[in-house]
C-alpha cells in the first residue's frame, strides 16, 4: 500500500461512526474501514492497519453518538465505582470484588484480580478480589465457548464464589454485552441489592445489547442493561460502556476490547488502591492522568514497526510451512503470551498446537483457583523442554518475552537450549532507560535470537510500569498472531472466515457473515451453514427443529464450517465438492477469491 493510499485509508478513522454504516449491526460486531483489504497487505502495512485501530481506543467524543473511554459520564462513572472498591479494600470483612466473564473477558479477568491481590499481599492485606471464567480454570488456556451460553452456570458460580459474603461488587465484562453467562450473573445481583451492587464493562452503547431469548430465562442481556440503567441514576448499579470503534479482525473482541477492558479496570482499581492505602483522593484528574498514561503506551509499538514487521513475517512464515509458533514467558507477561495463543484457536480455526504459550514456573507462578489442570494443559518451560523442544527445527519460531526484572540468566539458559534445535529464535523485552544490571547477559541473548526487539521506557520508572509493559507486551502478542495468521491466508477482506461456531454470539456472526459475502438471504445462509456443521446436503427435520444450542454442540467436532457454507452459496455445489476445493486450495482467502472470480 503506497503512503497515499495509507492517508487516504487513515481519514476512514470515522468512517464507522456513520448511522448509515453497516446500521444492523453493534459497534463490537462491525468491520473496521480501515482494515478492509488486510487480507492482502504485507506485514509492515499489516502492523501499521492493526496499530491505526487500536488508537482508535482514545479518539475524543465527537457528537453524542458515542461515549469514549474519556467521555466525562465515563470518568464520572469510573471514580464512583473506584470509591466503592475503596470502601471494600477498607473494610474488607465479608466484603469482595468480582470480576467475571467469557474467553477473553474472563482471562483479564484472572490476569487483572492476581495482579490487585499481589498488591494486596505487600501490604500485608488479605486477598480482596476474585475472578470467575467460563468454563473454568481450563478455559485460561484454551477454547470453551460453549458454557458462554450457560446462564444457569453463570449465576451459581457467582454465587460459589461469593459464599458467606455480605457485600459483593460485581464487575460483569461483555465486550458486545451479550454474554447469557453474565447476564444471568448480573440478573442474581439485581434480584439481591442487599450483597450485590454490579458494575457492567463492555463496548456497545446499552441499545445495542442483545436482545434475543435467553433459554430458560425471563430476561436478555438488553432487559438486564435496561433495568441497571433505571437503577445506575442512584448509583446501586453503574455501566461502563464507551466505544472504541470495531476490531480490526470483525468481532475479535480479543483486541481492542480485552485491551480497553484491561485499561478500565486497571484504572478503577489502582485509584481505590491509592485512596485506601496512600489516602490518595479519587479524582478526576487523577483518572485522567492514569489513562493518559496508556494513552502514550499506546504509542511504543508505533516506534517499533521495523522489528514487529519482523516477527510478524517469521511467524507468518512458520505457519505457512504448517510449522509451529511458541511463546516463552516470563511473570504476567508469560500469562500474556498463553492467553495469546489459547485465542487463536477459536478466532482462526487454528490448531491447538499452531501457537502455544509456556511460562516460566507454570502453575506455581500462575496460582490460578484450581491448580494444575492435568497433562492436557502443559504450560512450564520445562514441559516445554520435555515436549515440544525436541521436534522443532528452523520452520519453527520460538519468541522470548521478558522484562528486565525477570531473572535474565534463566532467559540465557533457555534461549541456548533452544538455538541448539532452532535459529528461528526472537526476543521481546523491556528495560528502564539507564539500567545496566544484566548488559552482558542481555548481549549474550541477543546474539543467539535472529531478532531482538528492546523496548525501553523512561527513567524514572511510573508506579504503573508493570502494567504498561503488560498492555504494551498484549499489542505485540495481539498484532503478531493475527498477522501471522493473515499471512497464512485465514482471514478474507478483515472477517474471521474459520472460526468456530460454538456458541450462539459465533452462530449469529457466522450467518451474519454467509450474507454478506454472499448475498443470500439470511434464511438460506442458516441452511448452508447447518449442513455444513451435520456434513450433509439436505437437512432433516430433526435438525431443522433442533435449536442453536445442538447446532452448535454439534459444531465443535467440524471444521471450516463457514468457508465450506460459503463455498456451496457461491457455487452452487455439494457439500463433497465444497470440501474437494478447499483441499485443491486450502487457503480460505484465495478459495473465496476463485469462487467471486
Amino acid at each position: 500500500m503506497s503512503g497515499s493510499e495509507w492517508t487516504c485509508r487513515l481519514s476512514s478513522m470515522h468512517e464507522w461512526e456513520s448511522p448509515y454504516y453497516e446500521p444492523s449491526l453493534p459497534v463490537s460486531e462491525k468491520s473496521n474501514p480501515l482494515t478492509r483489504d488486510i487480507d492482502r497487505a504485507s506485514s509492515g502495512c499489516i502492523v501499521r492497519m492493526l496499530q491505526a485501530c487500536d488508537s482508535q481506543m482514545f479518539l475524543e467524543e465527537a457528537g453524542a453518538t458515542y461515549q469514549r473511554l474519556m467521555s466525562d459520564d465515563v470518568v464520572e462513572t469510573l471514580m464512583e465505582v473506584a470509591k466503592k472498591v475503596e470502601l471494600i479494600l477498607k473494610d474488607p470483612r465479608d466484603g469482595l470484588v468480582v470480576l467475571s466473564g467469557c474467553g477473553t473477558s474472563g482471562r483479564l479477568a484472572f490476569l487483572i484480580t492476581s495482579a490487585f491481590n499481589r498488591a494486596l499481599k505487600e501490604l500485608n492485606q488479605s486477598p480482596g478480589y476474585s475472578y470467575i471464567i467460563a468454563g473454568g480454570d481450563k478455559a485460561l488456556f484454551s477454547s470453551q465457548e460453549a458454557p458462554e451460553d450457560d446462564p444457569k452456570l453463570g449465576m451459581l458460580s457467582l454465587k460459589e464464589a461469593c459464599e458467606g459474603k455480605k457485600r459483593v461488587l460485581f464487575i460483569g465484562i461483555s465486550c458486545g454485552l451479550s454474554a447469557p453467562f453474565v447476564a444471568a450473573q448480573l440478573d442474581l445481583c439485581l434480584q439481591n441489592p442487599q450483597v450485590y451492587t454490579p458494575v457492567l464493562v463492555g463496548f456497545n452503547p446499552t441499545h445495542q445489547a442483545r436482545d434475543e431469548p435467553i433459554p430458560g430465562c425471563s430476561f436478555t442481556f438488553r432487559s438486564v442493561v435496561q433495568r441497571m440503567e433505571e437503577l445506575a441514576k442512584s448509583q446501586k448499579a453503574f455501566l461502563i460502556n464507551p466505544a472504541v470503534g470495531p476490531e480490526a479482525i470483525s468481532g475479535s473482541s480479543r483486541m481492542k476490547g480485552g485491551s480497553a477492558t484491561k485499561i478500565l479496570l486497571e484504572v478503577v482499581l489502582s485509584a481505590a488502591h491509592a485512596a485506601a492505602f496512600t489516602h490518595t483522593p479519587i479524582t478526576q484528574q487523577g483518572i485522567l492522568q492514569h489513562m493518559r498514561a496508556y494513552e502514550k503506551t499506546l504509542e511504543i509499538p508505533c516506534a517499533h514497526n521495523e522489528g514487529m514487521s519482523t516477527l510478524l513475517e517469521a511467524a507468518g512464515k512458520s505457519l505457512q510451512r504448517g510449522r509451529r509458533v511458541c511463546y516463552l514467558g516470563w511473570g504476567s507477561l508469560g500469562v500474556l503470551g498463553l492467553v495469546d495463543a489459547s485465542e487463536c484457536v477459536p478466532t482462526f480455526g487454528a490448531d491447538y498446537e499452531d501457537v502455544r504459550g509456556f511460562i516460566s514456573g507454570g502453575y506455581n507462578e500462575l496460582k490460578n483457583n484450581e491448580g494444575p489442570l492435568g497433562s492436557d494443559f502443559r504450560i512450564s518451560h520445562e514441559d516445554f523442554l520435555h515436549l515440544v523442544l525436541p521436534s522443532l527445527d528452523d520452520h519453527d519460531m520460538v519468541l522470548l518475552i521478558y522484562t528486565q526484572t525477570d531473572d535474565v540468566g534463566d532467559v540465557e539458559k533457555l534461549a541456548s537450549r533452544v538455538r541448539e534445535k532452532t535459529s528461528n529464535l526472537h526476543a521481546v523485552y523491556h528495560r528502564v532507560d539507564g539500567d545496566t544490571a544484566a548488559t552482558v547477559q542481555q548481549d549474550d541473548i541477543n546474539k543467539l535470537c535472529l531478532s531482538s526487539l528492546r523496548i525501553t521506557w523512561p527513567s524514572p520508572a511510573s508506579g504503573l510500569l508493570q502494567m504498561q509493559w503488560e498492555l504494551c507486551t498484549k499489542l505485540f502478542l495481539n498484532a503478531l498472531s493475527t498477522g501471522a495468521h493473515v499471512l497464512k491466508g485465514k482471514i478474507y477482506q478483515n472477517h474471521m472466515m474459520d472460526l468456530q461456531v460454538t456458541n450462539s454470539k459465533l452462530y449469529c456472526r457466522a450467518t451474519r457473515l454467509l450474507q454478506k459475502l454472499s448475498g443470500c438471504p439470511e434464511s438460506k445462509c442458516e441452511e448452508a451453514l447447518l449442513k455444513a456443521v451435520y456434513k450433509v446436503d439436505n437437512l432433516t427435520v430433526e435438525i431443522t427443529s433442533s435449536d442453536i444450542s445442538t447446532h452448535t454442540h454439534t459444531a465443535r467436532t467440524s471444521t471450516k464450517v463457514v468457508p465450506l457454507a460459503l463455498v456451496c452459496l457461491l457455487t452452487g455445489c455439494s457439500l463433497a465438492e465444497a470440501e474437494l476445493r478447499l483441499e485443491q486450495q486450502p487457503i480460505v482467502r484465495d478459495a473465496v477469491e476463485a469462487c467471486l472470480s
